[in-house]
């Protein structure tokens, strides 16, 4: 019996098991986000060949998916990678080929696609419910929306709080770089999940 206990004991504080782990993990992922309001960056979707794994655009560009993008690679998680080799497996779940026209996964841009990522994360995260009440958005998750001309966006859900206390605040780069902004519910949220990596 001591001896079940003790591996039950050891097993509690495997890495990744652990739920101390996991609010460890989004901790660090709300510091990288927050790094990133710090970083002086152009809005730029332009495609780039990039290198792989680990390949980054050039460091003074980005977009929103780059966001997130550089946050979590601060945490030791590519996105890249991890995207690339789900839909290089399940190409036929992914909405490249219906919207941008592609037959096969390219490892130089599909990360940085939010419909794209969309799926990854109902795929391998936490899918979350979409709802107007601000509790339900805890620090740490993601959050995407639908902004006008039916452009899609993503943002991360930080440990701060807008002015009057009511609704979380996001990192986020809707143009102007990576910003740390009240505006959860300035457009229509699309999705809302929670990815602490594999």
């Amino acid at each position: 019996m001591k001896y079940l206990l003790l591996l039950s004991a050891v097993l509690i504080h495997v890495p990744g098991i652990c739920p101390a782990d996991t609010s460890d993990l989004l901790a660090q992922l709300i510091d990288a986000a927050k790094d990133r309001t710090r970083h002086r960056i152009t809005y730029d979707g332009s495609y780039f060949t990039i290198p792989y794994p680990n390949g980054d655009i050039p460091k003074h560009l980005g977009v929103c998916t780059d966001v997130l993008i550089r946050s979590y690679r601060q945490l030791g998680i590519d996105l890249q990678r991890l995207v690339h080799e789900d839909m290089s497996a399940h190409f036929e779940l992914y909405p490249s080929k219906r919207i941008w026209g592609l037959t096969r996964p390219d490892k130089n841009i599909d990360h940085r696609r939010v419909p794209n990522l969309q799926v990854f994360f109902q795929r391998h995260g936490t899918s979350l419910p979409v709802s107007g009440n601000p509790a339900d958005y805890k620090p740490g998750d993601i959050v995407t929306w639908m902004l006008p001309g039916n452009l899609p966006h993503i943002g991360i859900v930080v440990d701060e709080q807008s002015a009057d206390g009511a609704r979380p605040l996001i990192v986020h780069n809707i143009g102007e770089g990576p910003k740390k902004e009240d505006m959860l519910f300035n457009y229509k949220i699309t999705g809302h999940y929670r990815f602490t990596g594999r």
